[in-house]
């Protein structure tokens, strides 16, 4: 079951990265999709000619999950890339020369750490203001440091091996033996985390734009539909309700490949689940 469910999740991403490539062949109505309001169809009910129905400015709310897609994928992929561009050569200097250098560069990731992600990113986001980049910025900062512990872990564990003191011992230079040696060691956990916290990224960016820090309107996007369409929840559930579902299908899909990742290159565990 557990194999079922975690190849199950790929082929979702693997029909969310299509439908955002292919959106404007995909989406029945892609001038909707990009915020055209059509008030003659407002509030219609799932149909066979709007199958997810309409929202309150008769925007056909299938073409704009299409149409969303794009955002939160673009969303997870920038935030945890970025992130992990930031936090692994942190990581791997503090851990590799350690002592004072990796005193102060540790200190400093604990103030971030010291801030939930989200509150941080809702108060880095508030600060410099609402829009897709804005927010893509806040939760880089806000994810940075957990990347950085990863990569400290990593380069504290791996500077005292066999392979690294002979490289030393035959004079290769520190940053050398970082960037060959210590570097690809810390990319196999970095890789899993990273696909891990695609899904946290994606639900995080939504809660943003949920609460209006984040993409605005007319753009199309799956926390601001729910945002936009929790008014009408009780009379006219279809409008928050499926861009709800698509944004817990993505996020549990990126878990449960976070674990498939995991399990493939541990050896310990490869063997166990393929």
């Amino acid at each position: 079951m557990k194999r079922r469910l975690s190849w199950f999740s790929v082929l979702v991403i693997f029909a969310v990265v299509i439908m955002a490539l292919l959106a404007p062949i995909i989406a029945p109505y892609p001038q909707q999709a990009l915020g055209e309001p059509n008030p003659a169809e407002r509030l219609q009910p799932p149909s066979w000619k709007h199958i997810m129905g309409t929202d309150h400015m008769g925007r056909d709310i299938f073409s704009r999950i299409i149409y969303g897609s794009r955002t939160s994928l673009i969303v997870g992929i920038s935030v945890t890339f970025l992130a992990a561009l930031i936090g692994l050569p942190v990581g791997i200097v503090a851990g590799y020369y350690g002592g004072f250098v990796d005193t102060i560069l540790m200190r400093v990731t604990d103030i971030f750490l010291a801030f939930p992600p989200l509150l941080l990113a809702l108060l880095i986001s508030s600060t410099m203001g609402k829009g897709f980049g804005n927010a893509i910025i806040a939760l880089v900062i806000s994810w940075w440091p957990w990347y950085a512990r990863l990569a400290r872990s990593q380069a504290v564990s791996t500077k005292n091996l066999a392979f690294v003191e002979a490289a030393r011992s035959s004079g290769v230079s520190n940053v050398m033996i970082m960037l060959r040696h210590i570097f690809p060691s810390s990319i196999p956990p970095v890789v899993v985390q990273g696909t891990m916290d695609m899904g946290t990224a994606i639900l995080e960016a939504a809660a943003l734009s949920f609460l209006g820090l984040g993409i605005q309107p007319p753009a199309p996007d799956w926390g601001l539909m729910v945002s936009e369409g929790k008014n009408y929840f009780l009379n006219y559930w279809w409008i928050p309700t499926f861009p709800g579902l698509f944004i817990f299908l993505l996020v549990m899909s990126f878990n449960l490949l976070g674990d498939l990742v995991r399990e493939s290159v541990d050896p310990r565990l490869r063997r166990r689940f393929f």
